[in-house]
């Protein structure tokens, strides 16, 4: 089978050539053939020669645009592999994202001009703020919010305090919000990267009415995103500047 191979590859007419051509020479030096016919057999070798490597250039560029479609397929399927920055969470799966983001944060959480009125109803309290006060992971909980949340914080404090890790919420860091995004920033217990939910205020990411501001669609930023390192700087500028 090997040989079979190795025959199979053998350039046969560049070979038949070569066999042609030598013959032609020793019969004329044996005066067998006239000059005539040597040139003419050499003519002919050549335009064989040619021909084959036309036949190797078209070749080549087939070869040379299938190459290139496979380089386009690999690049989408290296694409379509990579993690996205940002996952969108729509409003059937906030409430369940939001409580699995608090449950497996770890070290110190960040809460970013968020709408404390939110959590006034019991339900939410219970799905969108507890599950972070009774998450043993987290070490500290920090908020840092516009001054017109102090209201709601004084309403919302007494439901705090009667959790178990009420001792885990410091005093909030009260700021002139120029941003309008809101963030709730944490490690990820399971990736131990820096991870973040991202809202926008105003639609339609924000559904507003009379009593509260509520997310509509969020973003759940992955701990690889090169916007998680700005996300820091804002919340350190704050801070600071406070």
């Amino acid at each position: 089978m090997v040989h079979t191979k190795r025959l199979l590859n053998l350039e046969w007419d560049a070979i038949a050539g070569v066999i042609a051509a030598v013959t032609a020479i020793v019969m004329e030096l044996l005066h067998l053939i006239q000059g005539e016919v040597l040139l003419t057999l050499t003519v002919a070798l050549i335009a064989l020669l040619f021909l084959r490597d036309m036949r190797r250039e078209r070749a080549m560029e087939r070869l040379e645009g299938r190459l290139a479609a496979v380089q386009v397929s690999l690049r989408e399927i290296e694409v379509g592999l990579l993690p996205p920055d940002a996952v969108l969470i729509g409003p059937n799966r906030i409430r369940k994202v939001s409580t699995e983001f608090l449950t497996h944060a770890s070290g110190e959480m960040i809460w970013f001009n968020v709408c404390l009125s939110m959590y006034k109803p019991p339900a939410l309290f219970d799905a969108l703020l507890r599950p972070a006060l009774e998450n043993p992971r987290i070490t500290t909980m920090r908020f840092i919010l516009d001054k017109d949340q102090r209201r709601p914080w004084e309403e919302i404090l007494p439901t705090i305090r009667a959790c178990p890790g009420a001792h885990k919420v410091q005093e909030p860091t009260w700021i002139d919000n120029q941003e309008s995004i809101s963030l709730i920033v944490a490690d990820s217990a399971a990736t131990g990267r820096t991870e973040a939910l991202l809202s926008f205020w105003g639609e339609p990411f924000m559904a507003r009415s009379t009593e509260r501001s509520v997310p509509r669609y969020i973003f759940h930023i992955q701990g690889h995103s090169e916007l998680i390192s700005r996300f820091l700087e804002i919340l350190r500028n704050y801070r600071l500047s406070a």
